[in-house]
């Protein structure tokens, strides 16, 4: 897949999706690592196995579910993405953003998507969530190289806020009447699926970011390309201190994300009724 018949690839996987739902969603979620049980709190009405649709990537990694969600949450129409795709999965930058384009052209105005990260910043701690207010994107590339088709988006997309002040403000609001710690910062990401050297985390704290992660970015970039408003949320699960670090463990950092979910699915599903 690339973004030479990009269009005609979204209408086709619309129009199937509309065999299983009517439903016109307002605002789409992407469940990042971990973070599936969001999918729990939403009023379902259609559940699609990736599998089942046209177009879709399936997701390779063990701990993302692959389906597609649409129901209500908080009041709203939502649709849900409870499994994402990564560069290191061996797909391409269109494979990974289509299920963005299609939520976009099912209805979405908004985006909302979150993930587990490990930070640099020594203010952040394991546990704790960042609201993301900028990126770095280390990938080497990204979802707009080739073609561009302006009936999805601008040749030359300006990216001055990435992340929508407006939706980030309304979180800040609600992590301040509920108590809820939060953190504000820059989310770097590489490709992975290994994690950072001692010496890329030096890099990354003395180039601007926070956190760093494997994802999130590529979205970010299709979402503002297509003009949604982008909400990026990310737990982190690990510290990366390049003077204290420690050997990773993939399972404590899924525990981590399970630990932090539920304070994180109340973040969202209030941010869902103010949007």
């Amino acid at each position: 897949m690339d973004n030479s018949n990009l269009r005609e690839l979204i209408d086709e996987t619309v129009i199937s999706l509309r065999n299983h739902t009517q439903s016109a969603p307002e605002i789409g979620i992407i469940l990042g690592t971990g973070l599936g049980g969001l999918a729990n709190e939403i009023e379902t009405e259609a559940v699609i196995p990736y599998e089942e649709i046209p177009n879709f990537p399936l997701s390779t990694v063990e701990f993302h579910s692959g389906k597609l969600i649409f129901g209500m949450l908080s009041g709203r129409k939502v649709v849900g993405m409870q499994g994402r795709f990564h560069f290191y999965e061996g797909y391409t930058m269109t494979q990974i953003t289509f299920p963005v384009r299609v939520m976009k052209f099912l209805g979405i105005k908004s985006l909302i998507i979150s993930n587990a990260c490990g930070t640099v910043n020594p203010n952040m701690k394991k546990g704790e969530i960042m609201l993301i207010e900028d990126h770095i994107n280390l990938l080497g590339t990204n979802p707009l190289i080739g073609k561009n088709d302006t009936s999805i988006g601008l040749r030359f997309p300006d990216m001055s806020e990435p992340y929508s002040k407006r939706m980030i403000s309304i979180v800040e609001t609600i992590a301040l009447e509920n108590n809820i710690k939060l953190h504000k910062g820059v989310y770097a990401a590489m490709t992975g699926p290994m994690l950072e050297t001692r010496a890329e985390y030096k890099m990354l704290q003395v180039i601007g970011a926070d956190v760093i992660g494997m994802s999130t970015i590529p979205e970010t970039i299709a979402a503002r390309h297509m003009g949604l408003e982008v909400l990026g949320l990310s737990i982190i699960t690990d510290e990366c201190y390049p003077e204290t670090l420690k050997k990773a463990d993939i399972n404590d950092i899924i525990d981590t994300a399970s630990k932090t979910e539920p304070t994180l699915t109340i973040l969202i599903k209030k941010a869902v009724a103010k949007l």
